[in-house]
């Protein structure tokens, strides 16, 4: 990658530098910004060139204080509870980090004229009505979806030309500190064990490196709410097939499953699909599932 001189670049802050997107994010967002990262309890590791920062966004009386000393140019906030079922089992938790720590941020933002992107997610929707689009209604089904709903409410209430993004389900290599999904699924099948998988949820999954771009993308170009979901639209169980084929597994290991034989603490909608045409007439070009698969799996010969 090509760096500009940093001391040339606007500082840009991204919460949650530790997480699998946070990192990722870093690493692409350097080619043209001055990145400073903040953590909670992992320290991001393999990030030459980005100022670190530890902070609990839980703290809410601490966000305001240290955002003035820091003084970016732009914030993309990406930190955040993001398990649905910890959310459920952590009610106040969630909301603490999802909601009120957004609102601080937007707050504070808004007071500074900071321009700031939010990564909001596609569990917003209750997986009835698919594809969904900006234009679509909330419709949660689980607390994480509640959050993330009130939160985007928020942001676009105290802070109006932030960007608030939701995300689809998110793949690629794993960072130093975080994994996806997509590890998980590897290690079972290289050791040759079944795999269930839904064969009825669906989603529209992303390439982590092609949403990080997304993102940089909408804090210069997208205020108000913007989809980065990928092209395909597939059930887990279909990603599983695509996986196991790129990457040269056994598919008769993938067990085909439904929702409704799997007790979880938090409801999960059917099919939250988006349309994400609005990035995409704005230059957000992911990658289909095959072409990111394949992303990963080179970037796993490399590592």
């Amino acid at each position: 990658m090509e760096h500009r001189n940093a001391t040339s670049c606007p500082r840009l802050l991204v919460t949650g530098a530790s997480g699998f997107l946070g990192w990722h994010l870093c690493r692409l967002a350097q080619a043209t910004w001055q990145v400073t990262g903040t953590f909670h309890r992992h320290v991001p590791q393999q990030l030459p060139g980005v100022t670190l920062h530890a902070i609990d966004l839980g703290d809410l009386d601490a966000i305001a204080p240290w955002l003035a000393q820091l003084a970016p140019a732009a914030v993309i906030h990406t930190a955040a509870l993001s398990q649905p079922n910890r959310c459920e089992q952590n009610p106040a938790q969630s909301y603490r980090v999802n909601v009120e720590a957004t609102r601080v941020l937007a707050e504070c933002c808004a007071q500074h004229q900071i321009p700031l992107a939010f990564t909001s997610t596609d569990q917003v929707f209750g997986g009835q009505s698919p594809p969904y689009s900006e234009a679509s209604l909330p419709s949660p089904i689980n607390l994480y979806g509640h959050h993330k709903a009130e939160a985007e409410a928020l942001v676009q209430t105290l802070h109006p030309t932030a960007a608030s993004c939701r995300l689809p389900l998110l793949y690629g290599p794993p960072s130093p500190t975080a994994d996806c999904f997509l590890q998980g699924f590897l290690r079972t099948l290289k050791a040759g064990q079944p795999l269930n998988l839904f064969a009825d949820e669906f989603r529209t999954p992303a390439y982590v490196e092609d949403v990080a771009a997304g993102l940089l993308l909408a804090l210069e170009k997208a205020p108000g709410l913007l989809h980065l979901g990928g092209p395909d639209r597939l059930s887990r169980y279909d990603f599983g097939l695509h996986m196991a084929e790129v990457f040269g597994l056994d598919p008769s290991l993938l067990i085909p499953g439904k929702q409704a034989d799997v007790i979880m603490p938090a409801r999960r909608p059917a099919d939250v699909s988006s349309s994400s045409q609005k990035a995409f007439s704005l230059g957000y070009r992911p990658r289909g599932v095959i072409a990111g698969l394949q992303a990963t799996k080179t970037w796993s010969s490399l590592s």
